[in-house]
């Protein structure tokens, strides 16, 4: 089989024979021959790439790497992202029992390793394992699905080649489906997409495919369609090859195949029709078939919904049941045959060397190593680095270097990971993901051998939206308190730790309410810290409305040498929607302003914008420009300006119609209709503007845009309002400006306070 795939250099692993061969129990046809009509994988990518000298993967290292898939699978909370990992464990044979998220035997999922998870039902950290389907190497990432850990989905989405999104068949697409999509098209990560829980009372997974191609846009068409919806799922259907299988025995690993009931045999030549045309849209060698009006056989399908998916503008669609154990192997079939191995992705690194130019990476063994750390935890014998090597190999005992410090070290040990499991190995390379111990570094860096100086890009960090104020309550604590804050703020980039410059207190910054308890329980059971928690504080900004212009004069003479510095200019706001939150412009022609001063008055209108006049949060969305200035001769110092700029912003600032902005959260709450009502108005008391509210079935879900400020506490009033019936999930939206009584009290406040 592998030579045959080296010398035809065209059909990938899975596409030579019937995939589902191994797993049926009655007669099925002779698997087909191979049929290298068209080129796809290493082959195609490698002609199109321009890698200068760097070497090229050799015929053995790509043999080997197109059996590895480096997946993450993503999804909203409770959509089954974990049982799903657990089955897929179970049935590549990593575990031998299967246990459930908060199950009733006390063990729980194999990847909700921390107690905490446990205790919740909830993933809290992403945790990777590894299994081996088939002939392939599978390395798994299993995310959180809760958006107050949404960097967990960012920095996995980062290193991995492909993913699965996992919907619920009941839920459809909810508001971390449409965050972990927008993620994987940042990060040009290939998916499929698996429509879970199938045998849950009002499933309908057409609904939830209508949902993928009006809310996230996906050109998307099932590969798969249930035998029976509900209690009465007992099989799919394979749209491709149009062949029915069931599911046996207590673990649903006896696959036979059955005839297609006759009552859909005509849905399903209706959905393999729409599956060629939907591809064929995506797919120059299927799209001449379909307009040519010529039958497409399921090899060339197959084979055109890879190159489709890896093109990034197709989406199969897989279904079933994780906890009722249907379709999961299904699924593993589709991972080999449709998800990229590391030779079909296209990796860039930046040339430090080479004023940080572009270049891409070959997926090679023998080239120069370059790995990126993207996560970091505490374990039991120092931290624990998880890392996705892009190029070359790297060994225990070797010497490599943080690119980004510059510091030499030696590998002390180099682990594989399953969930909290270590399993010691020798060497790793190109496509692997794998943990190093005792390597001290930050989330973000790239490793090298030293004969290079690469750089990976780094992810994609959003900004804390909610503080709290905490302290131990004793001061024999104040050791491992600092001690847990350090060790946070290294793993987690969205957890921030500061202080309060007037009350000295100590403040956290996070995601949510729920990311920041979590955090402070962990304290509690790691580090043996009683924290004192305040009340939570919101993340407000400051920005202005219009432009003002400012004509400064700093002036001080005091005996000796005085500060003498002139700035002149004007503020405007940013464009709306502008990326940037500060831009600063010099916009002086000729030398009225020495040039040797002129980063003095930049850094002095940043550190201006710093703490806003209006309530001391800080400044975004403004432009500043300088247009003339003036200097003394002896008097005229780096200082000088920098303190020029500061008044001088601060002079224009109160003459911009300053005003504040607030976080607003994309809530969503799902209840049984007859609390709509009660919900609606409860929001509109909340300040907050329905956007959309629908009936699914014996539930209603409205979607509303809410100030963070007015959700503190709104679990508690939605669950007797709903008689805990109801639940909801919210996350960031945008900054918006408060209203003017909001503004009005929030500025009283602040004055009270200062």
């Amino acid at each position: 089989m592998r030579a045959v795939r080296l010398l035809a250099g065209a059909v990938h692993s899975g596409l030579t024979s019937s995939i589902y061969a191994p797993y049926i129990c009655a007669a099925s046809a002779a698997p087909t021959g191979c049929q290298p009509a068209h080129f796809c994988g290493w082959q195609q990518l490698t002609c199109l790439r321009n890698f200068s000298a760097l070497p090229q993967p050799n015929f053995e290292e790509r043999d080997a790497l197109m059996d590895v898939r480096n997946i993450g699978i993503s999804a909203h909370i409770d959509s089954g992202k974990t049982t799903l990992t657990e089955r897929i464990l179970f049935y590549t044979g990593r575990i031998h029992s299967i246990h459930e998220v908060r199950g009733k035997d006390g063990v729980g999922a194999k990847m909700d390793h921390m107690d905490l998870e446990r205790e919740k039902g909830i993933t809290i950290q992403s945790a990777a394992t590894y299994c081996k389907w088939k002939d392939t190497n599978i390395n798994i990432i299993d995310t959180p699905g809760h958006v107050d850990f949404t960097i967990e989905v960012e920095r996995a989405l980062r290193v991995l080649d492909g993913a699965i999104l996992v919907l619920c068949s009941v839920g459809g697409v909810q508001s971390q489906s449409i965050t972990v999509d927008r993620q994987m098209r940042r990060y040009d990560v290939p998916r499929l997409a698996f429509i879970n829980k199938c045998d849950r009372a009002g499933a309908d997974p057409i609904r939830v495919l209508n949902q993928m191609r009006d809310k996230l846009k996906l050109n998307c068409s099932p590969v798969q369609l249930p035998l029976g919806l509900e209690d009465k799922l007992r099989g799919l259907i394979d749209v491709v090859e149009q062949r029915a299988y069931s599911f046996g025995g207590p673990f649903g690993n006896e696959i036979c195949e059955v005839d297609i009931p006759d009552d859909m045999k005509a849905t399903v030549t209706a959905r393999r029709a729409e599956l060629v045309e939907r591809v064929a849209e995506a797919d120059e060698t299927v799209g001449e078939l379909f307009l040519m009006e010529e039958p497409v056989d399921a090899e060339t399908l197959r084979a055109g919904i890879r190159r489709a998916t890896l093109a990034l503008k197709f989406v199969p669609v897989f279904m079933g049941s994780a906890y009722k154990n249907k379709g999961v192997q299904l699924l593993l079939d589709g991972v080999t045959t449709y998800l990229p191995s590391p030779l079909d992705v296209t990796n860039r690194a930046l040339d430090v060397n080479n004023n940080q130019a572009p270049l891409e990476l070959p997926s090679s063994r023998q080239g120069p190593l370059v790995a990126l750390a993207f996560k970091l935890e505490e374990g039991r014998f120092g931290q624990l680095t998880y890392m996705r090597i892009y190029s070359g190999t790297v060994r225990k005992g070797d010497p490599i270097v943080n690119a980004t410090t510059g510091k030499k070290i030696k590998v002390p040990r180099l682990v594989r990971m399953h969930a909290s499991d270590l399993e010691d190995i020798s060497q790793a390379s190109a496509g692997d993901i794998v943990a190093m111990f005792g390597v001290e570094c930050a989330s973000g860096d790239t490793f090298t051998d030293g004969s290079v100086r690469y750089a990976m890009t780094s992810i994609t960090v959003p900004d804390p939206v909610m503080s709290l104020a905490v302290a131990p309550k004793n001061r024999e604590s104040s050791g491992a308190f600092s001690k847990a804050l350090n060790r946070f703020t290294k793993e987690d980039p969205t957890f921030k730790v500061g202080m309060d410059p007037e009350s000295g207190q100590t403040i956290i910054s996070g995601m949510g309410e729920l990311h920041l308890d979590i955090y402070v329980e962990r304290m509690k059971r790691e580090y043996k810290v009683d924290a004192e928690v305040g009340a939570p504080r919101v993340n407000y900004r400051e920005t202005i409305t219009k432009r003002a212009n400012f004509d400064y004069l700093h002036k001080k003479q005091s005996g000796g040498q005085g500060q003498y510095g002139r700035v002149v200019g004007y503020i405007e706001p940013l464009p709306e929607g502008s990326a940037e939150k500060f831009e600063y412009a010099n916009e002086i022609v000729g030398n009225a302003i020495p040039p040797n001063y002129l980063p003095s008055c930049k850094k002095g209108f940043e550190e201006a914008i710093n703490s806003g006049a209006l309530i001391g949060h800080p400044v975004e969305g403004v432009r500043v420009a300088l247009t003339d200035g003036a200097a003394h001769a002896v008097d005229s110092s780096e200082l000088a300006f920098k303190l020029a700029c500061q008044y001088a912003f601060r002079d224009a600032y109160s003459k911009a119609s300053p005003t504040v902005l607030e976080p607003i959260m994309a809530v969503e709450v799902r209840a049984p209709n007859e609390f709509q009502g009660s919900i609606i108005g409860d929001v509109n008391r909340r300040k907050g503007l329905i956007q959309n509210s629908e009936g699914e079935g014996d539930e209603v879900v409205i979607e509303a845009h809410v100030p963070l400020a007015e959700m503190f506490g709104y679990s508690t009033g939605l669950r007797s309002m709903t008689q805990g019936k109801g639940e909801f999930t919210m996350e960031y939206n945008q900054h918006a400006p408060v209203t003017s009584d909001k503004l009005a009290e929030l500025t009283l406040s602040h004055r009270k306070g200062s």
